[in-house]
């Protein structure tokens, strides 16, 4: 060790060089820490050692100190940098540390040993391949002239995957034509249309004029932006007469009438990847997409229940919300530290794009194919008489049928249009007086009345939807003013003649039950009444009196059942004069359910389900004060085992400690305990028995729930497309590897066609676990409240188990609602929204050039258009 300027610093520094000889050779040199922080300390106290000294005695004194101490190291003194002055380390010491190191670990050993299999390996392997190569090479020359050159091959190497998406409908034949489509990239080719007898200059010019979208119904510029090109290209030519004459960079596609399979060849691919499309027909809603279609809206929130909820449900939603918040945080840090990434390239990240192109594909054919004729020259010919007469009459009918159409379209429809707006709206004020009746809570986190009753959440939901179907209606409306390969607005298509079939179905069979009810009003009132007696009065009357004997040999006290039976005989008595002082106004309870019947069957079912609620509020009285009692005897019994442990409960920390208990306490807790020991089974068959008949109500009710779901949101319309047009419900999409033996014998006599493999672009539909996510997540919702551990845990405590929510039991409908419905005004602003009129595009104006037309001149053929 080096000796330290100032000799009051020599023990510290001796302390920090061994620490850091111990950690260079122990840690660093063995792989672990790179960071000496074990040393920091001794290393700051070194520093401030020699800052001290150098304050006393100067920079000067401590030189000639050191010089006198250690003359021979007088010679690698340093001048001190600015703020202090670094430790000096003897380099002989380092070496000698590192070559016991090398020694003790076999450092050079393990060296040879690696250079020696390195040298045995490539002795053994890499040197005989090598010579087979080179052996291989000499006895099999490749003849010249004989299949593609080494030129072209190293071309082609270069080049690489070409891939080429081809519809399949295109018509096969052996006819000449000009390929166009869209160009993602140079070896990325996206084939929308061929046609047939046009010159591929002239096409290439007249697509990047636009002349093809002449008379199209709106501007392409949309096209353009959803596509991700300013134009379409020509790619290439099919069934060419001169092939050689045909650029490098074009496809050249032979079809012929026996085979949908093109076969594809182009200059600079090495290899073709031939990608088979169906096209989706947009005028039937056909379409493909990524991901499945959103039959639900997106927009829910906070905002569709601006309440808390208060109990159970409440702190259950509250743990799913933290449980799914803690799951995507988790994805997003296995995302972050995932070991192998793959970073996606150029074609994969245009395959958003490519999608885009196979839905337009279609509109853009019939567009392309429409106004081919226009590249062609056009006749002159004038009109003979009997034409000019024909066209004199035509003319005139036209006129008189524009003047008729446009009496009705600007005078008449207008007005009436106005006076429906005006009664839609009378309507929607009167609909927005009752919701906010019904969504009224009397005190902030406080019960409205539609999440009481049933009948009142169904009115909402009706109203709800009346308030929703105008502003649907309005974006349908608008879906008309653009390209039908926008399929922006296909989900609210089906949201909106989903939700209409299904409350005119709901009408039809309302109106059916609505009529038998009121036909048999009488006959409905008697059995209900039958029913209350037997089931709510009778039946709960002959299981009190059996609980007050032995019921099944069990010996209770007799005492206390005499008691609880005879309160409970005596409710039910009361109960039962109010039904019967109830019975005569059945007869006309049940015809005004009939009569609610008309406005759907899903009325009738919420108005049941709420007087079952109303007439069973005994049998609910009773479970409520069974199980305040047997909770209650528990929590006694519990304090009192707790007494004879010598332990009692902590309610400050909620925990149990010890205590010390007299003799006087002992005994009458031991008497306690062993009355109410005796008198639990007692208030347990009477808990039991209510518990029983109060679960049995609550699945009644969940059933009615379940049905008025079914009625207002069963996926009916839904259904009918996947069974009718199931690609009017995309899933996704999938590539299926076809067979290519096809292409490889036709290719065995064609040493100049690339390798080509066969793809097929299909759309998946949407599966129907998707169609039904919603009623998976109500069953297991239903399950999670009434079949978890906590549930179970309250029954047997005697705790209160209170029904689902009514907010996650109709989350179901409501998911077919916006979160935040619109204002009356801005439905009588959507209703009469301007349209803007159907103006066919108009190419920009094109100044005269000197030769006197609008082309170059030697570019194309002249023409007339009459």
């Amino acid at each position: 060790m080096s000796a330290s300027l100032a000799p009051e610093c020599n023990e510290v520094k001796e302390r920090y060089d061994t620490c850091f000889l111990k950690w260079y050779s122990e840690k660093y040199l063995r792989g672990g820490e790179k960071d000496s922080k074990e040393c920091a300390g001794l290393f700051t106290e070194y520093q401030r050692c020699l800052h001290v000294a150098l304050k006393q005695r100067g920079i000067d004194k401590l030189l000639e100190e050191a010089r006198e101490d250690n003359k021979e190291n007088d010679a690698r003194l340093t001048a001190p940098k600015t703020g202090y002055i670094t430790a000096r380390w003897d380099l002989v010491t380092r070496l000698y540390e590192l070559a016991i190191f090398a020694a003790e670990y076999g450092v050079v050993t393990r060296a040879a040993r690696g250079l020696v299999a390195l040298t045995a390996l490539f002795l053994t392997i890499f040197l005989p391949i090598f010579l087979l190569a080179r052996k291989e090479t000499h006895l099999h020359p490749r003849t010249p002239g004989f299949g593609v050159s080494a030129r072209e091959q190293l071309r082609r190497q270069h080049d690489g995957l070409m891939r080429v998406f081809w519809p399949t409908d295109t018509c096969s034949s052996d006819r000449p034509g000009v390929v166009v489509g869209w160009r993602n990239s140079t070896l990325d080719v996206f084939v929308v249309a061929v046609l047939d007898h046009v010159d591929a200059q002239d096409v290439e010019f007249h697509l990047k004029l636009g002349s093809f979208f002449r008379s199209g119904p709106h501007n392409p510029t949309r096209i353009y932006d959803v596509c991700g090109h300013y134009a379409m290209h020509v790619l290439g030519v099919a069934n060419p007469s001169n092939p050689e004459a045909a650029d490098p960079s074009w496809v050249r596609a032979t079809t012929t009438s026996s085979s949908r399979r093109p076969r594809i060849t182009c200059a600079k691919a090495s290899s073709v990847q031939l990608i088979l499309y169906d096209r989706p027909q947009p005028r039937r809603m056909q379409y493909i997409s990524l991901g499945p279609i959103a039959l639900a809206l997106g927009d829910k929130g906070s905002t569709l229940e601006d309440t808390k909820i208060d109990g159970p449900e409440g702190e259950i939603e509250k743990q799913e919300r933290k449980a799914k918040e803690a799951r995507r945080k988790l994805v997003q840090k296995l995302k972050l530290h995932t070991i192998t990434h793959r970073v996606p390239s150029a074609r994969d990240r245009a395959l958003p794009k490519i999608v885009n192109q196979v839905n337009w594909s279609w509109e853009l054919d019939k567009t392309l194919q429409r106004n081919v004729g226009r590249l062609g020259p056009r006749p002159r010919r004038s009109l003979s008489v009997s034409e000019r007469v024909v066209e004199s009459a035509t003319t005139m009918r036209n006129y008189v049928l524009r003047q008729l159409w446009a009496l009705l379209t600007l005078y008449l429809f207008p007005v009436l249009w106005r006076a429906f707006c005006l009664f839609l709206l009378g309507h929607r004020l009167v609909a927005e007086l009752l919701l906010l009746a019904l969504e009224f809570r009397p005190k902030p986190g406080g019960a409205a009345l539609k999440d009481i009753s049933a009948t009142a959440q169904q009115i909402e939901i009706r109203l709800q939807q009346f308030c929703y179907w105008p502003m649907q209606y309005s974006t349908l409306r608008q879906r008309k003013m653009n390209w039908s390969s926008v399929n922006t607005s296909h989900p609210d298509y089906i949201r909106f003649y989903n939700s209409l079939w299904l409350v005119a179905n709901d009408v039809i069979i309302g109106m059916a039950l609505g009529s038998y009810i009121i036909e048999h009003a009488d006959w409905v009132a008697a059995q209900i009444g039958d029913i209350l007696r037997t089931y709510a009065v009778d039946a709960l009357r002959r299981s009190i009196s059996w609980l007050m004997g032995w019921p099944a040999g069990l010996k209770l006290n007799g005492e206390l059942a005499a008691f609880l039976g005879d309160l409970f005989l005596w409710v039910i008595h009361y109960w039962s004069s109010c039904i019967e002082a109830l019975e005569p106004a059945l007869p006309r309870l049940v015809w005004f359910i009939g009569f609610s019947s008309f406005a759907g069957a899903s009325m009738p079912i919420a108005v049941f389900s709420d007087l079952l609620s109303a007439l069973t509020i005994h049998i609910y009285s009773f479970y409520l004060a069974s199980a305040r009692i047997y909770h209650w005897q528990l929590t006694i019994l519990q304090s009192l085992f707790h007494l004879f442990r010598g332990k009692k409960h902590n309610v400050l920390r909620n925990r149990i400690d010890s205590c010390d208990y007299d003799l006087d306490q002992l005994l009458v807790g031991t008497i306690f305990f062993t009355l109410l020991f005796f008198l639990l089974p007692t208030v347990v068959v009477f808990y039991l028995n209510f518990a029983i008949a109060r679960m049995v109500i609550i699945s009644m009710k969940a059933g009615f729930d379940t049905l008025l779901s079914c009625l207002n949101h069963f996926p009916l319309f839904a259904l009918m497309l996947r069974v009718k047009d199931p690609r009017r419900l995309p899933g996704g999409i999938r590539f299926e590897l076809r067979d290519t033996q096809g292409h490889e014998a036709s290719a065995t006599n064609d040493y100049n066609e690339p390798p080509t493999s066969v793809i097929y672009l299909k759309s998946i539909p949407l599966s129907f676990s998707a169609m039904f996510h919603q009623y998976f997540q109500m069953a297991h919702r239903i399950r999670k409240h009434y079949l978890s551990p906590g549930v179970l845990l309250c029954l047997l405590t005697g705790q209160f188990v209170p029904p689902i929510n009514r907010k996650n039991l109709y989350s179901l409908q409501y998911s077919m609602l916006p979160a935040k419905r619109a204002t009356a005004w801005e439905m009588w602003r959507a209703l009469n929204l301007e349209l803007p009129k159907k103006k066919r595009f108009q190419l920009p104006t094109i100044p005269a050039l000197p030769n006197g037309s609008k082309r170059a001149a030697g570019n194309g053929r002249t023409r007339s258009y009459h």
